[in-house]
């Protein structure tokens, strides 16, 4: 291809002039060129060639410059023969209601989990993916960047306990990450106090263990009279105690770790309440499809704007629609921790802006929640779904 004249080129015998190209958009044109011919000589079928146009500007010219692309075209009854040998090839399946279960992933799904191996976040991780690839993570943002960097699928972190509240880190993090709640799993805590092997436990100072699990086991540990520390996790407290050989302090930690850093429980289920149930949720980057059929659960969090009964309006729009509320708790904004509010009669006064977490047995598919959160928009000034999911009611 060669450029003969201002405003036209020409390939063998075909002469184009510049305003038959359109305006810079490509023009496919079937031309004779030498191996046409050649392949006509010589006895075979020619094929039929395109030739793309497509015209560029360029500053350093006085007119366009033109680039061009030479592509075999099958005649059309090829075409038409290619076509009905595509129609025969087998369709991809659709997807079934398996493949939007939180268990229906590959085998192979890597689940970071906040702990060392041996935490009862790894076990939580095994009971709804008893196949993946555990992810063991120091912190809990570390979790969530985990699967947002695609370190891993998912994310299975605990969000509160039966007999100690919530994890108001996890909370926390939901609201300042794009990871999606797509699923839940509740998980059965025994807690064991353990030592190094020989060590008795009336020779013990100090206990190690995550905040959460020190006051689980609150008095256990008071008629132990030994000093408390808190510890990144339970698993991490027992690797710390195996690898140092701290032989004066213990750790409160699964069986499971035991076993791992060769500990020895002086004894377990240790915990003040023996039916102790831990909710994990499991988080991943996109959202799950809700579906209607099987028990749901929707997570969100919202602020409300000034006035009184404001909180009474916004939880009256999931009553009204017979919508029942599994969970409901404030945290304080972060960022924007006091609101002021004038008052002709009594001046300014200063009150913590709240943020709310509520969770409701609804799906997303369902008209009802719908319609409840298109209402509750009327008193809210902030409002994010953080997910809706199936529902655990295994245990």
């Amino acid at each position: 291809m060669d450029l003969k004249a201002p405003g036209t080129c020409s390939c063998g015998a075909l002469r184009l002039r510049w305003r038959d190209l359109g305006r810079g958009k490509p023009v496919a044109l079937s031309v004779p060129v030498p191996a046409w011919r050649r392949e006509r000589a010589q006895g075979r079928r020619p094929k039929r060639f395109g030739l793309s146009v497509k015209l560029v500007k360029d500053d350093s010219l006085l007119l366009p410059r033109a680039s061009f692309s030479l592509t075999p075209t099958p005649p059309p009854e090829e075409e038409s023969v290619r076509n009905q040998n595509l129609s025969l090839l087998p369709l991809p399946k659709p997807l079934s209601s398996t493949h939007l279960s939180v268990s229906g992933h590959k085998p192979n799904i890597r689940v970071a989990y906040q702990g060392c191996p041996g935490a009862f976040g790894e076990a939580a991780a095994r009971k709804v993916y008893p196949d993946c690839q555990a992810v063991p993570c120091e912190q809990f943002e570390v979790a969530f960047k985990a699967v947002q960097l695609w370190l891993a699928d998912k994310a299975v972190l605990p969000i509160e306990n039966s007999s100690f509240g919530s994890y108001h880190r996890t909370h926390d993090l939901l609201l300042s990450h794009s990871l999606h709640i797509v699923g839940e799993v509740q998980l059965a805590v025994d807690h064991c106090l353990m030592a190094l092997p020989g060590v008795k436990k009336k020779e013990l100072k100090r206990v190690l263990s995550h905040p959460q699990a020190l006051g689980q086991c609150e008095i256990a540990l008071s008629k132990l009279g030994v000093i408390r520390e808190s510890f990144d996790d339970t698993a991490g407290a027992a690797r710390l105690i195996a690898s140092k050989g701290l032989g004066d302090v213990g750790a409160i930690a699964s069986a499971q770790a035991a076993e791992i850093y060769g500990l020895h429980i002086l004894e377990d289920k240790i915990q003040d309440i023996s039916f102790n149930i831990t909710r994990f949720l499991i988080l991943a980057r996109e959202p799950i499809i809700p579906r209607i059929g099987c028990p749901f659960k929707t997570s969100i969090v919202f602020t409300l704007e000034d006035g009184s009964g404001v909180l009474y309006k916004a939880l009256a729009v999931f009553a009204l629609r017979n919508i029942n509320l599994t969970k409901i708790e404030s945290r304080p904004q972060r960022k924007r921790p006091l609101r002021f509010v004038d008052d002709t009669h009594h001046g300014t006064a200063k009150y913590f802006d709240y943020l709310f977490y509520i969770d409701f047995e609804a799906s997303m598919a369902e008209p009802r929640a719908q319609n409840a959160l298109s209402n509750l928009q009327e008193f809210v000034t902030f409002l994010r779904v953080l997910g809706s999911f199936p529902m655990d009611i295994t245990l």
